[in-house]
């Protein structure tokens, strides 16, 4: 039987292009939904875009797939969408991947955590490329030199991305998510962190998941960063290391 996986990309790169290089990797032994986020399901973002849009976007897609129990992952505000999934609906979980995620609940933040996050949202006074270029140093750590955008026209698809960026902040802020859900998930987590990226978010939320979840791993590829990330710089580690996790966790459940 293949493994049945959602994977959700982050708030700007498409699902298909985020994960181009890992779904290959996955071709027999798993069937793999890399869906979009259902901000940009009708262009531009809904006005009352929350959280729960996504959570409920995921339960449909799930269900229309035919997915009782499934394996969920996701990369940066991807990551944050699966946690708030789990949060809502733990039982339909057969384990939960965070790769980087861009938010982890907004209770217990440590103080430099909390400083990174009043950074982040004094971006959203900026213009969109001033606030693209401060968003992107406070993810890595301050030695990571940012790559430059390509050259040339940008593709159709980012046309409603500057609006998403801005939306999904306040989503986040907005969002209470359940600790005691989390805390009462019988599935594994994996937490896959860049040792390049801003300890002050990464680490931290690393740290505060590490206190929640009962069976808890954590995979840091120190060469890597949010913006070289190991999905897309080490695919055929990173599927070697999911497949694992996702045949262990299937172990678990009941017959």
């Amino acid at each position: 039987m293949q493994l049945p996986v959602i994977l959700l990309p982050g708030i700007i790169t498409p699902a298909d292009i985020t994960y181009r290089y890992l779904l290959p990797q996955f071709e027999g032994p798993a069937t793999v939904i890399a869906r979009d986020l259902a901000i940009y399901a009708n262009g531009a973002p809904p006005s009352d875009y929350s959280l729960d849009t996504e959570v409920d976007a995921i339960l449909n897609a799930v269900d229309e797939a035919g997915f009782e129990r499934f394996h969920i992952g996701g990369f940066s505000g991807g990551g944050a969408i699966s946690a708030a999934f789990a949060a809502r609906h733990p039982h339909r979980l057969a384990s939960l991947a965070l790769m980087e995620p861009a938010w982890f609940g907004n209770e217990d933040q440590s103080e430099d955590e909390i400083a990174v996050r009043e950074a982040v949202e004094a971006t959203e006074s900026l213009p969109y490329a001033g606030m693209l270029a401060a968003f992107a140093q406070l993810n890595v750590a301050d030695d990571v030199e940012i790559p430059a955008p390509p050259a040339g026209d940008p593709p159709d698809w980012m046309e409603h991305r500057p609006a998403g960026i801005f939306a999904i902040g306040p989503a986040c802020r907005d969002h209470t998510l359940d600790l005691g859900a989390l805390r009462s998930l019988n599935a594994p987590a994996l937490y896959i962190r860049g040792g390049r990226s801003n300890p002050a978010m990464y680490l931290r939320m690393q740290e505060r998941a590490a206190r929640l979840f009962s069976d808890f791993t954590v995979e840091i590829f120190e060469d890597r960063h949010h913006f070289d990330p190991p999905h897309r710089s080490e695919p055929e580690r990173t599927a070697e290391l999911l497949l694992s996790f996702w045949e262990r966790a299937e172990a678990r459940l009941p017959a």
